[in-house]
């Protein structure tokens, strides 16, 4: 087998218009290689949904607790709880966007999937991105920062009429 042509993209065979990228500000992350049309499914990825103790116990003190994501479930005394499920596919490997997701999921419990869809057209060369939610681990990149209140009062002098 020969190096591939791209030593920063790693080519996907399952979705041969998507590439990871390793060296992004955010890390890893998903981009398109070719313009996605709204609404196209991008990936159907199935799940294994852990135990509460297996979760409780041991993957939330593991690196994988930050690639779960929250699964309804019902507990052994028949009350519904939120366990959290591994996802396989291109589920993990979405960065959060507050701002620029293009990509939305919806979960399947019956069918144990997770289905990722472009929300808008995506153009060629832009990342995937889907909402983590509000409870995030992490200080959200898409924040824009608080401008100064001497900022303001600037920004309110240029468009005020003289």
């Amino acid at each position: 087998m020969g190096v591939p042509p791209d030593q920063d993209n790693i080519p996907l065979q399952r979705c041969p218009d998507l590439v990871i990228k390793s060296d992004t500000p955010k890390g890893r992350g998903v981009f398109a290689t070719k313009d996605i049309p709204a609404r196209t499914i991008i990936d159907i990825c199935p799940v294994v949904v852990l135990g509460l103790e297996e979760n409780k116990e041991h993957i939330e003190k593991t690196s994988l607790y930050h690639y779960t994501y929250n699964w309804p479930t019902i507990d052994v005394s028949g009350k519904p709880k939120t366990a959290q499920a591994v996802i396989f596919g291109l589920g993990s490997m979405f960065n959060h966007s507050t701002q620029e997701q293009n990509v939305g999921w919806i979960r399947d419990p019956s069918r144990l999937v997770i289905i990722y869809r472009a929300l808008r057209d995506i153009a060629a060369g832009e990342e995937l991105c889907i909402s983590y939610g509000s409870h995030l681990t992490f200080e959200d990149a898409d924040v824009a920062p608080a401008t100064p209140p001497e900022d303001e009062i600037e920004q309110l002098r240029m468009i005020e009429p003289y």
